[in-house]
């Protein structure tokens, strides 16, 4: 159709924000992590990047949905097929949901979202997280390029937990093991953060994780003099609190 002289010109469509999502494969990652392949319509729109997230509406005991956000772990465009990893700590709508869930069942999902993403120009890159924030370390470390430089500190419960990471990059990776201990605050990564030199050129630091430990990472960097804007950090969880999501800038 030819526009007629004059007329408006036509905004470009918007980005679709909703997918309904329906499992098509589930298996096991490790004895803490269920891993869901989705697939959906439009799902050859959707625009992200790793690191981001989408919001998930789980069903709730007592009746309606909840919003809770949760990593893409991998997209294959095109086969239009969406993973996502869930944690299986204690019993929580979207834990018990992925626990449970098997193909053919559907979730509404809202997105994507989120700031933690690959910072290109940096010299070398740091990441610290538990198992919440792996699926998104993962995902960002599968697509760098080889001839980056990266660090990871990982905190998960035991051995068991230590699934090796796939990158180009060159890696330093270090499994922090709470042997048994309780998730949640603690100075395990910090200790270990104590103890890292920061290597010459301008770095980015990506912490992931329950919050309390990621604000402590943060200060404990910038008190090393990075700058505010070097590090990504985001509380993904709280002990005690039944989803949400924190902004760690302070």
């Amino acid at each position: 159709m030819t526009a007629h002289p004059g007329a408006a010109p036509m905004s470009p469509p918007e980005a679709r924000y909703e997918w309904l999502l329906t499992v098509v494969e589930v298996f096991a990652i490790g004895p803490r992590m269920r891993r869901l392949v989705f697939t959906g319509e439009h799902l050859d729109e959707l625009d992200y990047q790793p690191g981001q997230a989408l919001v998930l509406r789980m069903p709730l005991p007592e009746g309606g949905t909840g919003r809770r956000d949760y990593t893409i772990r991998s997209f294959d465009r095109v086969r239009a097929r969406l993973v996502i990893d869930f944690v299986l700590h204690g019993s929580a709508p979207a834990a018990n949901w992925a626990r449970d869930a098997g193909p053919g069942d559907t979730v509404l999902a809202q997105g994507p979202r989120g700031r933690t993403i690959l910072a290109g120009q940096a010299d070398w890159h740091l990441f610290c997280g538990d198992e919440t924030g792996l699926p998104a370390i993962r995902h960002m470390l599968e697509t760098m390029p080889a001839g980056t430089t990266a660090f990871v500190w990982a905190e998960v419960d035991g051995p068991e937990d230590e699934v090796p990471f796939d990158s180009a990059a060159a890696l330093t990776v270090e499994w922090v093991q709470r042997n048994g201990a309780r998730p949640g605050p603690s100075r395990l990564l910090l200790d270990r953060l104590a103890g890292f030199s920061l290597p010459p050129g301008r770095g980015q630091a990506y912490l992931i994780g329950e919050t309390s430990n990621v604000r402590a990472q943060r200060h404990h960097l910038v008190a090393r003099g990075m700058e505010r804007g070097q590090i990504a950090s985001e509380g993904y969880w709280r002990p005690g609190r039944i989803g949400g999501h924190d902004h760690v800038d302070d």
